[in-house]
């Protein structure tokens, strides 16, 4: 064995022999890249050229990542995502310049030699022995372009991409064949084309044509000798030659690289000399990527489309193969985002809600009949700082939304009229609708063991002067727990269930929604996305069709890719749904509960819902041609009881479903449809009904409103009635009990014993 020197370190004569026995690998590979055999240097080995012949002959060249453009239904750009920052472009599209900066630093010769340059082989031995060190490397252009192959088809796993870069005799003798194939089929122009697109330019720039817009905010085709040169310079150390960090080491670098340029003929010495002088002059545009860039405020809407692309089986069968194709980019992708709507939902927002606030709003609109996603706003922006968050509080949780949701209240009790409707109930069924009552128990459940009311839960009306009997105009106008809660009981839980279930209202934890009486009085966690999309049937008369936020997709090909389609089917007769827009027009006249919400030019109808405690309140509301809904309460899992308190700079009382999710909603649906065909409803004729002979009506005058401190313009302090109330029945134990009570009705609540709900709820009540 040869001597080593002190240090430890192989000799300069032995790192010579080493270099040279790594890169002239055996007659047959010499012989494929146009150089003297190998049997000449006596370095041909057996299983060198076993090992060689072994590797495949093909290099899969997988596809650039790119950036994938975000845009609204008309064309206007939302937001830029990749993974890495690319833009691929055709080498007519590169500087000139910029071509022959990177081969006169990068591969001399590159012009002149195959795959591999046994000329640069051999000087590099040369200079590395007499240094004692390997001061200089002998890789050609296309041996650095196939390492950047498989770099990019590594992708974001650091074990692949170490392994693509590490200095081995396997990693070099692939490399040095697959540098054979891609000089037989692409030739010196194309690779030089796919080495500028591929390579990686440091600041978060993949590709020459990022790199430009990153480092001077022009186009690759527009780059000037001494910034071409600054941008070569840059490849061999993109961290060392960094010129945004610094200068003074990225200008000696493209000095470098001038020299060398003049040197090889591709500029005079007086051009290159001229160009040295000039300082380093950088226009940086910052990178900017992801939905945290989204314009318009709709980050949380660009969140949405970019969950909903990777868990919808269109796009691919596995999650793994989704993430892929979206991380891979390039795409165009055309949204359902209404601008005229967005910026509607944004001005409501804004004039209600701040950012600052303890409380948060969340707002969604949805155009029934196809189930495209209008607009999408909350008051916490998309952020990581202070009073910023990631939760859209919109969408289910599977899509980026809450953990749970948040329970709905009254704005549930719409789904229980509809099925009992479907089932034969007429609209002027009358009940009894006590003020307080137990809930009624047996119970039919869709399955063999009904539900019973082992525990004597109770229920009750959020005043005591709502004391029945009520029909169910009535009721539904001043959403009486009680009457809901009979409704139920003697209609059974199985038509409930099944009716949600067509309407996709399920909670926004992906469970299963159970089979209780109280969920009638809202107590589950939704989302506004589901429950903006279950009105749109009613004002679809009766035909549901799911929620899509996603119009179009095209790749950096411009191929169309399929997307999914929005699938429509009735689940209720006309007849039933018009009726529910009847009753729910009710609702908004001066008499209901959410009477603050109603469109002055055009028909609405809609529903409130306030929950236990205040900790949510709700406005959802339709016209025939735009569904929404409205939701305000805590954002995070310390719940915030929103009474006596301060929101928007506005002083409430008590918070109901009517007096501000109200307001948000109208002033929202007000904008988005301003200018817009006015519609109407087709509705039916529910005949006023008296109370029972014998059955005085019993109801106490309603006391009077407190009035609440002034507001903003078009901002009501409060509504004049009473929204949801308190607890009621039980919810989440199974058909006959275990955790007994709820959160709250609805409009007007109901009290029994704690409810109890996961822990780390969010959007929901605290353990308890």
């Amino acid at each position: 064995m040869g001597k080593k020197r002190s240090g430890g370190g192989l000799t300069g004569p032995q790192q010579a022999a080493k270099f040279l026995g790594v890169s002239v690998l055996s007659g047959v590979v010499l012989a494929g890249i146009a150089i003297p055999g190998a049997g000449a240097l006596g370095l041909a080995a057996k299983g060198t050229v076993e090992g060689f012949d072994e590797i495949p002959a093909n290099l899969k060249t997988p596809p650039l990542s790119q950036r994938t453009t975000i845009l609204d239904a008309e064309g206007g750009l939302i937001a830029t995502v990749y993974s890495r920052d690319r833009q691929v472009v055709p080498l007519t599209a590169i500087s000139p310049y910029m071509q022959k900066a990177i081969v006169a630093i990068e591969d001399s010769r590159f012009y002149e030699h195959g795959a591999v340059d046994l000329k640069g082989i051999l000087r590099a031995v040369n200079r590395n022995a007499q240094e004692g060190g390997a001061a200089q490397g002998a890789s050609t252009l296309t041996q650095q372009y196939v390492k950047n192959v498989f770099v990019e088809e590594a992708g974001d796993d650091e074990t692949k991409v170490r392994e693509a870069q590490e200095k081995s005799l396997g990693r070099k003798i692939r490399e040095l064949k697959y540098a054979i194939q891609v000089e037989e089929e692409l030739g010196k122009k194309k690779i030089l084309e796919n080495y500028l697109n591929i390579t990686y330019f440091g600041q978060q720039a993949y590709g020459i044509e990022s790199a430009a817009q990153r480092y001077f905010s022009k186009p690759a085709k527009d780059l000037t000798l001494e910034q071409s040169a600054l941008l070569a310079g840059v490849v061999q150390s993109p961290t060392r030659f960094d010129p945004v960090n610094d200068s003074t080491e990225a200008m000696k670098r493209r000095n470098i690289v001038l020299q060398r340029m003049a040197d090889m003929k591709d500029v005079s010495q007086a051009e290159a000399d001229q160009a040295k002088l000039k300082p380093v002059t950088l226009k940086v545009t910052r990178p900017k990527n992801g939905c945290i860039t989204a314009v318009k405020g709709a980050g949380f809407f660009c969140d949405y489309v970019r969950n909903s692309f990777l868990t919808d089986p269109v796009f691919g069968k596995t999650r793994a193969e989704r993430a892929k194709i979206w991380n891979q980019g390039g795409l165009t992708v055309r949204t359902t985002l209404d601008p005229q709507s967005q910026d509607s939902v944004n001005e409501s927002i804004k004039d209600h809600v701040d950012q600052e606030d303890k409380v948060a709003t969340a707002v969604t609109l949805v155009q029934p009949g196809t189930g495209r996603v209008l607009g999408m706003g909350q008051s916490k922006p998309y952020g990581f700082g202070k009073n910023e968050t990631q939760i859209n509080f919109s969408v289910d949780k599977r899509l980026g939304g809450s953990n749970f949701g948040f329970p709905t209240g009254s704005t549930f009790k719409p789904f229980v009229a509809a099925a009992a409707i479907e089932g034969g109930v007429p609209p002027t069924k009358t009940y009894a609708s006590p003020y307080e009552m137990e809930y009624p128990s047996p119970v039919q459940t869709c399955g063999d063991k009904p539900w019973v009311n082992t525990e004597k839960a109770r229920v009750e009306n959020e005043s005591e002067s709502e004391v029945g009997p009520y029909a169910m105009k009535e009721a539904m106008a001043k959403s009486i727990n009680t009457y809901f809660v009979e409704m139920i009981s003697e209609a059974g839980l199985c038509p409930i269930t099944e009716m949600t279930g067509k309407l996709g209202v399920k909670p926004a934890d992906g469970t299963k929604l159970p089979e209780v009486p109280a969920i009638a009085l809202g107590t589950e966690g939704m989302s506004p996305l589901t429950m903006a999309n279950a009105y749109a049937t009613f004002a679809n008369r009766g035909v549901h069709c799911t929620s899509v936020a996603i119009e179009s997709i095209t790749d950096s090909h411009g191929k169309a890719l399929a997307v999914p389609k929005s699938k429509c089917e009735r689940v209720m007769s006309e007849k039933t749904a018009d009726t529910i827009n009847t009753l729910l027009l009710g609702v908004v006249d001066t008499g209901g509960t959410g009477a603050a919400a109603g469109l002055t030019d055009r028909q609405s109808a809609g529903k409130t819902g306030t929950t236990e405690n205040r900790w949510n309140a709700w406005f959802v509301g339709y016209t025939p041609n735009m569904s929404g809904a409205t939701w305000v309460g805590s954002g995070g899992a310390k719940q915030v009881q929103m009474e006596n308190i301060s929101i928007g700079g506005e002083y409430y009382d008590k918070v109901y479903g009517g007096g501000l999710p109200g307001p948000i909603w109208k002033q929202a649906v007000s904008g988005a449809l301003s200018g817009r065909e006015s519609l109407s409803f087709s509705t039916v004729s529910i005949p006023e009904t008296s109370s029972p002979a014998g059955g005085p009506r019993g109801n106490k005058p309603n006391p009077p409103a407190t009035p609440n401190r002034p507001g903003k313009p078009n901002r009501p302090g409060g509504d004049n009635k009473p929204g949801d109330g308190r607890p009621g029945g039980q919810t989440a134990a199974g058909a006959t009990g275990g955790n007994q009570g709820g959160t709250n009705g609805g409009d007007n609540g109901g009290r029994t014993g704690g409810f109890s709900f996961p822990p780390g709820l969010i959007g929901g009540p605290e353990p308890r």
